[in-house]
Order: C-alpha cells, then structure tokens, then sequence
C-alpha cells in the first residue's frame, strides 16, 4: 500500500468542474489504508465543491463501519462492486451510508444476479469483462438486470457489453 498526502489536494487547483473517480485503480475503503487520510481525501471533496467525486469499493463492511465518521458532501457519490449473486450482500452495507448518490457497479458481470435489492440505489453501472481473457456475459443476465432497473425506476448505464 502506498499513499499519496501529497497528492490529495490537486483537485483543489482544478479550476474547470470535473467527474473524478476516486482511486481508480485501488479502493479507498482498504483495511490498511488509515482512517486519517480517508478524512483528509473528504476533507478535499468538500472543498472542492464544484467538482463530483466518484468512489467505488469492494470493502462494504468497513465503508458501513466508517461512514459515520466521514462528512458527506453532496458532491460525493459512493458505490459497491457486485460482480455476482455472492457479491449482493454488499448493497445492504451501501444502503446504510449518508450520501447523496449510491451506485453499483456490475462490472465486471461474471453472473445472473436475481432479486437485485434496488431500493435506496440511484444508478446501476453493467459491463462485461474485457481483455483476451475475458469471461462472457450472458445477454439473459443483462436483459434481467435491465429490466429490474426500470421496475424499480434505478438508472442504468451499459459499458463494455
């Protein structure tokens, strides 16, 4: 694990309204990152108001642990990755958390998802897996997610399909 302090307050001196996504290639919520430097990376979000900060986690359990511990702007939107069935227990962590927008990422879909508790979801993301090993998607599995989007009224945006 390596962390940037340094470079936590760049998006401070971007002048021009941006979607950041936040960590894109690691997860804020880590077990080892500390609970310090998660408030300082909010502290930034906040000030930076003009700007929307993306953050997407597979550790559901410790983002419902510290989530009370956080300032949540409305320009902070935070979602779980829910590749599977096995993956949907993390949506009731996500629920728990005072945000202004709550998304799922299922991306990469590796599986049919039944049942997808919706409720308290703003925004569905659904992708397939890319590279010369990737893993098919299953247009049943997409016309299901799909189509719980729209009975429960949750928008959805298809990537990689």
């Amino acid at each position: 694990l390596t962390l940037h302090p340094d470079l936590l307050e760049e998006p401070l001196r971007w002048n021009k309204s941006k979607f950041v996504f936040v960590n894109s290639m690691s997860d804020l919520f880590h077990a080892k990152v500390p609970l310090w430097f998660i408030r300082k990376a909010f502290d930034v979000m906040k000030d930076a108001h003009w700007h929307t900060f993306q953050i997407l986690t597979k550790r559901a359990e410790r983002l419902e642990y510290l989530c009370g511990e956080l300032s949540w702007p409305s320009n902070v939107w935070i979602g779980v990755t829910v590749e599977n069935q096995d993956c949907v227990n993390r949506i009731k962590h996500l629920r728990k958390v005072p945000t202004a927008i709550r998304f799922l990422s299922l991306e990469p879909l590796l599986g049919p998802i039944q049942n997808l508790p919706l409720d308290g979801i703003n925004w569905v993301i659904l992708g397939g897996e890319s590279g010369p090993q990737a893993r098919p998607i299953e247009s049943e599995w997409v016309r299901s997610i799909r189509n719980q989007c729209i009975f429960k009224g949750v928008a959805l945006s298809l990537i990689h399909i």
